[in-house]
């Protein structure tokens, strides 16, 4: 019995083989939409002499993309591209473009270019939600400018969530343990089909092997307002606040489904939580009627269908627990140039 286990339990040269295969395979599919993206930033020195104009010189960056749509709409990532005067892409073959800068939502670390090119070929976005932990994944892009490199890895976490540079927080953030560097941002995760399902973005330095990617279901529908609109609408109520715990008295006797709430530092003037009555002081711990523990829960419901609709907002003053009805403004995404 041993002995017809051991024929057909495949050696350790065929599984690498296979292994081997699966990265290949996943590669070749996804590397013809890979790009190259270099950017130029205009930088204003100082005036000499203190006459005149201040002159302009130029400093550079680079990153990776990938094309997601046969017309050319590239998705990379915002601190990619962000504020840059010059943007051209390099595509597998060699041919280089000038872009076009579509739109960016820097709260996800996601932008779209676009170039005028024949014969693009786009890669397939998959289904992030189908990830599971311990997947193979392979990431793809060009880390310190070297053209085309490749790395695998498998999914480490899923769910995982990542602050943005502008303080948001970004969900559902892929973990990886495939090795990333700079320049590798903004270019594809794919799974073993070739099919994108993260768009790389950060590492955490000088920890080895933890790497992070916005998921593809996260980038399908980022990259999909971005080229309708060239923007991302989300709401806005003019606070500012500090998480605080709730004092288990209050929790009971108002039946609170949260022991933690936002205690309110600041309310901007004629903002719409001042028009709506918030004022210092007040804890906020419902909005939308979804339960609110922390400034992040707030971000994550200030969504593009809260803007300009009354809104209850539960907060408690003193001992007092009161319903507001707030009308959220509208808090925007860079505009395409």
């Amino acid at each position: 019995m041993n002995s017809n286990l051991s024929a057909n339990t495949p050696g350790d040269g065929e599984i690498l083989d296979a292994y081997s295969n699966a990265v290949i395979s996943a590669s070749e599919t996804a590397s013809p939409s890979v790009v190259h993206i270099e950017v130029r930033h205009e930088v204003k020195s100082g005036n000499v002499g203190g006459r005149g104009p201040s002159p302009k010189s130029e400093s550079g960056g680079s990153g990776s993309g990938f094309v997601f749509t046969p017309d050319g709409f590239i998705l990379t990532n915002s601190h990619v591209v962000h504020g840059a005067s010059r943007i051209s892409v390099t595509l597998p073959d060699g041919r280089k473009f000038p872009a076009t800068f579509i739109g960016e939502d820097q709260d996800n670390d996601l932008a779209v270019i676009r170039i005028y090119a024949d014969d693009l070929v786009a890669a397939t976005l998959g289904d992030s939600d189908r990830l599971r932990q311990g997947q193979l994944v392979i990431a793809l892009g060009n880390p310190y400018g070297f053209q085309f490199t490749v790395t695998a890895g498998v999914v480490s976490a899923l769910g995982r969530s990542l602050r943005a540079q502008t303080g948001r927080l970004i969900d559902n953030i892929v973990q990886t343990d495939a090795a990333l560097n700079p320049g590798n941002s903004g270019g594809p995760l794919v799974n073993s089909r070739g099919e994108v399902i993260g768009v790389n973005t950060a590492v955490i330095l000088p920890a080895q092997g933890l790497c992070f990617a916005v998921a593809s279901n996260t980038a399908r529908y980022v990259a999909g307002l971005l080229i309708r609109d060239g923007e991302i609408r989300r709401g806005y109520l003019g606070i500012a606040g500090v998480n605080v715990d709730i004092h288990r008295r209050l929790v009971r006797f108002h039946h609170l489904p949260v022991e933690h709430g936002i205690l309110v530092d600041s309310v901007e003037p004629d903002g719409p939580a001042r028009t709506a009555g918030l004022i210092e002081r007040d804890i906020i711990v419902g909005f939308a009627d979804h339960p609110v523990e922390s400034m992040d829960d707030l971000q994550r419901l200030l969504t593009e269908k809260q803007v300009g609709v009354p809104t209850p907002l539960v907060v408690l003053r003193g001992t007092e627990r009161l319903t507001l009805s707030v009308i959220p403004q509208e808090s925007r995404s860079v505009r395409a140039k």
